[in-house]
C-alpha cells in the first residue's frame, strides 16, 4: 500500500514510523519553559511611573557632575606632588585593527610566542625573516621622545629636576600581564633570534640599564601598550616626588624643558604636549566626566518637565472631551 506524505507530517516530525523503529520528532518538549507558558511581567509605562524617574536622575546626576567638575578645576597643574604627562592629539589608538595588533602571550613571556608571534601582529610580525619582539602596530608606534626638566637658578645655571621613571605603570600590568621570557642571566640572550620593531631605534632588551625596568617590563613601554579610548590623550611619563612638606615640589621660578625629538607627528597631522599636574581622589585634571554628568542630568530633567507639561495639557483636553460627550 502506498503511503501518503504531506506538510502536516513534516511539522509533526515526519510520516509514521514502521513498527519497532524509534520515533523521531523535532517538536519541543511539552514543558512550560519550552512551550513559552512561563508567567511573565510586563511593566506598563504611565506618566506616574516615568516622570519621577526623569526627575530623580536629573536631581542625582546634576549635583554629582557639579562636584566632579569643581574638583577637576581645583587640580593645580603646576604645584604639589607632580606627575609629568606627554600628550598626543589626532592619534587614534582606538582603531579596531590597531587595538588587536599585539600578542599578549608574547608580552607575557611565552617562549613559543616569542619566536612565533600571533598573526594579529601583521604587518609587524616579522622583519628580515626574524620575529619581531614586541610585535604589532601598538608596540611599533611607541612614543620615544625624551623629556628633561631644569630649574633656572639665580646664577642662570640650570638645575635638573629629578624625574622618577618607575612606579608609573599599573601594578597588574607590571607584575601580571607583562613578563620577560625565561632564560639566562643576560636579557639579550632571552631575546636571541628576534629583531626590534621597525620604527624602534634600539631593541627591547636595551630600553633601560635597570634590569627591573628593561625588556617587556619597561614601564614606559607598558604605559604605551594600554591604549587610549579617544584620539586626544595623555599618558604618564614621569613622577616628580615631593621631598619635603616645607617646600613645594616645583618652586616658583623659570624652568627649561629639553626635548629630544624622536617621535614625528606631522604625518598624521598630530600635536604633542607636556603636562605637569597634581591628582585628586578622581585622578588627574579631566573635566569630561563632570560635564557628562551635568549634561545627562540636565537633559533628563528637561525631558521630565516637557513630558509633564504634555501630560498635563492632554489630560485636561481628554477630561474636557469626556464632559462634552
Amino acid at each position: 500500500m502506498a503511503m501518503n506524505y504531506n506538510a502536516k507530517d513534516e511539522v509533526d516530525g515526519g510520516p509514521p514510523c514502521a513498527p519497532g523503529s524509534t520515533a523521531k520528532t523535532r517538536r519541543p518538549d511539552n514543558t512550560a519553559f519550552k512551550q513559552q507558558r512561563l508567567p511573565a511581567w510586563q511593566p506598563i509605562l504611565t506618566a506616574g511611573t516615568v516622570l519621577p524617574i526623569f526627575f530623580i536622575i536629573g536631581l542625582i546626576f546634576i549635583p554629582i557632575g557639579i562636584g566632579i567638575f569643581v574638583t577637576s578645576n581645583n587640580i593645580r597643574e603646576i604645584e604639589g606632588n607632580v606627575f609629568m604627562y606627554y600628550g598626543l592629539s589626532n592619534f587614534y589608538q582606538n582603531h579596531r585593527r590597531y587595538v588587536k595588533s599585539r600578542d599578549d602571550s608574547q608580552l607575557n613571556g611565552d617562549s613559543s610566542a616569542l619566536l612565533n608571534p600571533s598573526k594579529e601582529c601583521e604587518p609587524y610580525r616579522r622583519n628580515e625573516d626574524k620575529p619581531i619582539a614586541p610585535c604589532g602596530a601598538i608596540a611599533n608606534s611607541m612614543f620615544n621622545d625624551t623629556l628633561e626638566l631644569f630649574l633656572i637658578g639665580n646664577d642662570s645655571y640650570p638645575m635638573p629636576i629629578a624625574l622618577k621613571k618607575k612606579g608609573i605603570a599599573w601594578w597588574t600590568d607590571k607584575n601580571v600581564k607583562f613578563r620577560n621570557p625565561p632564560g639566562g642571566d643576560k636579557l639579550e640572550e632571552r631575546f636571541k633570534g628576534t629583531t626590534k620593531p621597525v620604527n624602534w631605534l634600539k631593541p627591547v632588551y636595551m630600553l633601560d640599564s635597570d634590569a627591573d625596568n628593561n625588556g617587556f617590563i619597561n614601564e614606559d613601554f607598558i604605559v604605551w601598550m594600554r591604549t587610549a579610548a579617544l584620539p586626544t590623550f595623555r599618558k604618564l611619563y614621569r613622577l616628580i616626588e615631593r621631598k619635603s612638606d616645607l617646600h613645594p615640589t616645583l618652586p616658583a621660578g623659570r624652568y627649561y624643558l629639553n626635548i629630544t625629538y624622536n617621535y614625528p607627528v606631522h604625518y598624521f597631522d598630530g600635536r604633542k604636549r607636556m603636562i605637569l599636574s597634581t591628582i585628586s581622589w578622581m585622578g588627574g585634571k579631566n573635566p569630561f566626566l563632570g560635564i557628562a554628568y551635568i549634561a545627562v542630568g540636565s537633559i533628563s530633567f528637561l525631558l521630565g518637565v516637557v513630558l509633564l507639561v504634555i501630560n498635563h495639557k492632554y489630560r485636561n483636553s481628554s477630561n474636557t472631551a469626556d464632559i462634552t460627550i
